[in-house]
């Protein structure tokens, strides 16, 4: 008789087991249909987001700055025991970056009427600098650091000039003609006589350029006006 009870409720419980599940199952899988709606609500809100944050930062017109321009920027000491130090050197390992395989320093270096055509000056640092009347004809000065020096009647036809900064610089007669200059800055830099007919110029650089107070004048070499050069009208 215990026997006969004891397989009845196993049967009973069996049989009660197999009732439910049908309905547990369907409970299952309704919450994780749930939860891929949720996800896939959560992920596309994420895409969204991300996509109107890459928009922003991509189609607003914000400006490119060089290299040098932030208070931040710190110089390290210069090495006087270097005596090879003021001395042109080429990189070797391509301007994209300004890579180089040390500090290429050349502050308080005496270099007037230096031959530097077709070099590589990528990432080049110069303050109180003398190189004025140098020809610099198709150099490279990405990311050059130009500051406080004197490029009085140098000459950069061809060069490219671009994440530069010419702050604080004497500019005198100089020659840009069809010079890349983009996101170069000419802040409180003298460019009276200075030529730049037909250099490249940014749209944002080019309103900081026409308001420099010192844009005017005409090149003494090639005779163009300075402000017409940088196609800086009456009202611009």
């Amino acid at each position: 008789m215990v026997a006969k009870t004891t397989t009845f409720i196993g049967l009973l419980l069996a049989s009660s087991t197999n009732a439910f599940a049908p309905h547990m199952m369907q409970q299952k899988n309704s919450r994780l249909t749930q939860l891929s709606a949720s996800k896939k609500n959560n992920d596309g809100q994420v895409a969204a987001a991300t996509f109107a944050v890459a928009s922003t930062l991509l189609l607003s017109p914000l400006p490119s700055f060089a290299d040098g321009q932030t208070k931040e920027f710190k110089l390290p000491p210069i090495d006087y025991s270097d005596k090879s130090r003021c001395v042109l050197n080429s990189s070797k390992m391509g301007q994209a970056n300004a890579a180089r395989d040390k500090l290429y320093d050349l502050r308080e270096c005496a270099l007037s009427g230096v031959n530097g055509n077709e070099y590589d000056l990528s990432g080049v640092i110069m303050t109180k600098t003398d190189v004025s009347k140098a020809t610099f004809r198709e150099a490279q000065f990405s990311k050059g650091y130009l500051r406080d020096s004197n490029f009085d009647n140098a000459d950069f036809t061809n060069a490219i000039v671009d994440r530069a900064t010419f702050k604080g610089s004497s500019l005198k007669g100089t020659i840009f003609t069809n010079a890349v200059l983009t996101a170069t800055s000419f802040d409180g830099a003298d460019v009276e006589n200075a030529d730049f007919t037909d250099a490249y110029i940014g749209d944002f650089d080019i309103r900081n350029l026409c308001k420099n107070p010192t844009l005017k004048g005409e090149n003494p070499t090639t005779g163009a006006d300075t402000r017409l050069s940088a196609n800086c009208g009456p009202g611009k």
